[in-house]
């Protein structure tokens, strides 16, 4: 049986009587898509930052390549492995697209000396950099500022940053968010290739996009995983329509 390259067991997260995650579980296995849904307030925040390292999970255990990481920072989680895309852009908008990716590669080295190093100047780190930013297409933007790019160009380069670190696998918080339609097709073209590279956990709301991706989908409401399955599974599961999905997805 293959072994789960993510393994979330029974993540719990209350605040005060509200349960964020109530027992959740759910895998990623090698080579695939696994995309979490469900409506705002659902909880799927909450489990994207206990699975990152940022909040502290009151029960449950993370487990990356078989290594219990639920105990460790965020920063230890990307050493084990761990490649990260944000709802919210995190970029430097000042500095350029490659100076942005430069950053990425240096996390990506491990060694604390090298932020001592004049970074543009270090050839190693540039090659890393610049060979992300073609995978993406932003090689013509490379030495555009951050603030000049349309969304969908940041979108990319967020993605480009975390292709930098080598990750074995990618956790992307909605990476559709604010694109057009051309950006999305441009993404969902690009991550279809990327699972072949390390697996990825997306989470979601553009429903054609995760029903084009995703090989194995799970349903987050009320901070609980009321189904899992595949596409065709959660679109004709009565309970995930009656909860979450509705219309919106033909049967």
């Amino acid at each position: 049986m293959t072994e789960p390259l993510l393994d979330i067991r029974r993540l719990t997260k209350s605040f005060g009587a509200l349960h964020a995650t109530d027992d959740v579980s759910l895998t990623l296995l090698p080579s695939e898509i696994h995309a979490l849904i469900g409506p705002n307030g659902a909880g799927k925040s909450t489990l994207i930052q206990q699975i990152a390292g940022g909040l502290a999970p009151d029960a449950g255990r993370v487990m990356l390549n078989g290594r219990d990481v639920t105990d460790l920072s965020t920063a230890e989680r990307v050493k084990c492995g761990l490649g990260r895309t944000f709802q919210i852009s995190a970029l430097a908008m000042e500095n350029t697209v490659l100076q942005n990716a430069m950053l990425g590669t240096v996390g990506a080295t491990r060694s604390v000396w090298r932020f001592l190093t004049p970074i543009m100047q270090d050839g190693q780190l540039r090659v890393q950099a610049e060979a992300a930013i073609e995978r993406v297409g932003l090689e013509d933007v490379a030495h555009a500022r951050v603030s000049t790019l349309s969304h969908g160009q940041r979108r990319l380069l967020e993605v480009a940053i975390a292709l930098t670190l080598s990750p074995k696998l990618f956790l992307m918080d909605e990476p559709m968010a604010g694109l057009g339609a051309e950006g999305t097709a441009r993404m969902t073209a690009f991550l279809s290739e990327l699972r072949r590279e390390a697996p990825i956990l997306l989470v979601e709301h553009d429903m054609d996009a995760v029903f084009a991706l995703a090989d194995r989908i799970s349903v987050l409401v009320a901070g609980k995983v009321i189904a899992t399955g595949t596409p065709d599974e959660i679109r004709g599961n009565s309970d995930v329509r009656a909860a979450y999905l509705g219309d919106e997805v033909p049967l």
